[in-house]
């Protein structure tokens, strides 16, 4: 599958889980419930979740490290709201479009191991992130912002080593995962997120590196078997 493809997966699946989640008027930026939608505070508290990842704090972790796994997720995390808020007034094939011509590459990479002389180039480390929080905090809604997030976005992806196919993969397998969530009665509180002394994204991310060209409905058929298997137990 192409990556225009896997672009338009994913765009497809967001509106449809934000339609199922959130009810029909998510893109007028309220619930079925009534309550406000803001996908750009969203972004921004993923990207603050994100660089906690990095020993930046200087009144504690001096010598701490960075959660490199951890950023790639919380960089999924960011991908569901920022296309969720490029999805209020593009389709899914406008928005797969736009993402594809803006990707590129970032000068910065961030180091799999922490070393001590990583500290002085903190603020160089944690600028990709910085500027697309920056950036979701403007009042702004027109192409040139929209491009502007993307660009960043793919930078930040880039610095982290968050190849593409990556991105599709664990993208596929948490919006799978959330949408099974919800149609186990997560609203509700009926849903068990522990399946036999592990949790339900453990489960799921290793389906995933135990059958790495799984398709969407092969991810739900087989989180569907893992959880009936923990309720018989």
């Amino acid at each position: 599958m192409k990556r225009r493809q896997k672009l338009e997966e994913m765009f497809a699946l967001q509106a449809r889980l934000n339609d199922d989640t959130n009810g029909p008027d998510w893109r007028r930026g309220v619930t079925r419930q009534g309550k406000v939608v803001n996908w750009r505070r969203c972004i921004v508290m993923e990207a603050a979740e994100l660089i906690d990842s990095f020993s930046w704090k200087h009144w504690k972790s001096i010598d701490g490290g960075i959660d490199i796994e951890n950023i790639r997720i919380e960089l999924v995390d960011i991908w569901h709201f920022l296309m969720s808020e490029l999805l209020r007034s593009l389709s899914p094939e406008e928005g797969a479009e736009l993402a594809l011509a803006t990707m590129e590459g970032s000068d910065v990479k961030l180091p799999q191991v922490w070393r001590a002389e990583e500290n002085a180039r903190i603020d160089t480390l944690l600028a990709p992130y910085e500027e697309l929080m920056a950036l979701a905090l403007q009042k702004r809604d027109d192409e040139t912002h929209r491009e502007a997030m993307l660009r960043t976005f793919w930078r930040g992806a880039d610095a982290a080593g968050l190849e593409f196919d990556d991105l599709y993969r664990l993208y596929i397998g948490k919006n799978a995962l959330n949408q099974f969530r919800q149609k186990h009665g997560y609203k509700e509180g009926r849903y068990r997120k522990i399946w036999r002394g592990r949790e339900d994204n453990a489960v799921m991310q290793e389906i995933l590196r135990e059958s790495p060209d799984i398709g969407y409905e092969g991810l739900m058929a087989a989180l569907e078997r893992a959880y009936i298997e923990s309720e018989t137990a």
